[in-house]
């Protein structure tokens, strides 16, 4: 624990995740950004703060990324006054974030250029279990380097995977989200349906949820269903265009079938026009019924 611990990207997952390494007893440095969480509780815990990524890490041993996706990744790396310019050889960087695994390979390459060593270890979970210290991690790159840092991993994580090489992580996030935003919204769209067609939404639930369309999707939409709710899913539908989006990347980059996928994107992309930025994942029931929120 006498390795210092530099984060960027404070955000409502970034928070959980902080907290938790200053619980256990890291030394811990944030980038000041106006996108983070209130950084009152950190501060008080001892947090230092940067107002540039160069600073951060020049001052930390392991720099852990939590971002939107792959632009901003590059950006606070490579950027003016990004991490590569602090960067100290034998430094760690951990990204956590969302991103396309053809971008997270050249980021790669060009922190081992440098002289340090670099992960991708990106969630799952929400930032409930963020606060918790039980998100479940997937984890590309070298195994050794892993089990040097899975002391501090295991600070925020319940479940940590080694999923293989540099980038596949990434790549593992992406199939995960693909996989469970699209039954997400296969079932809102369903959902919708079935209320234009004078389906009890109770027995639209029950019925699914005793056949074969029971789940964790179906548990996670269930209380919009039922009540317009949205508690069981806080997750914009912004975000999940973004990862539907880099997902048909990464499959276009492997000459993967995309097809399911590029519809799931199209119907996203709809109801983002419809419902803006704010629009939550649940929201698609009403959003692709089209009535009013």
């Amino acid at each position: 624990m006498n390795k210092n611990i530099g984060m960027i990207g404070i955000g409502l997952m970034g928070h959980g995740i902080a907290s938790n390494i200053q619980k256990h007893g890291w030394p811990l440095g944030v980038l000041e950004h106006p996108g983070n969480q209130p950084l009152d509780a950190l501060k008080a815990g001892g947090a230092r703060t940067f107002t540039t990524a160069k600073d951060l890490a020049a001052w930390a041993d392991v720099v852990i990324l939590v971002v939107t996706g792959s632009p901003q990744v590059e950006a606070v790396l490579t950027g003016a006054g990004g991490v590569l310019e602090g960067l100290r050889p034998g430094s760690i960087v951990i990204d956590c974030s969302t991103a396309i695994p053809s971008s997270t390979q050249r980021m790669a390459q060009a922190v081992q250029a440098g002289g340090s060593r670099f992960l991708d270890v990106p969630m799952t979970r929400t930032p409930k279990e963020a606060a918790e210290g039980r998100l479940n991690l997937l984890v590309g790159g070298d195994a050794a380097l892993l089990e040097e840092v899975r002391p501090l991993l295991k600070c925020f994580a319940e479940n940590i995977t080694h999923v293989g090489p540099v980038s596949a992580g990434h790549s593992m996030k992406l199939l995960h989200n693909y996989v469970s935003l699209g039954m997400i919204t296969l079932l809102a769209e369903a959902g919708a349906c079935a209320e234009r067609s004078g389906v009890a939404p109770e027995a639209f639930v029950d019925v699914l949820a005793k056949g074969g369309g029971g789940g964790i999707a179906l548990e996670r939409i269930k209380p919009y269903l039922l009540a317009r709710d949205t508690s069981g899913l806080r997750f914009s539908i912004a975000n999940a265009r973004k990862d539907l989006d880099y997902y048909t990347t990464m499959a276009t980059d492997a000459g993967a079938a995309r097809e399911v996928a590029q519809a799931v994107l199209g119907t996203l992309e709809q109801a983002l026009a419809q419902g803006g930025n704010e629009a939550l994942v649940p929201e698609l029931v009403t959003l692709l019924g089209g009535a009013r929120r």
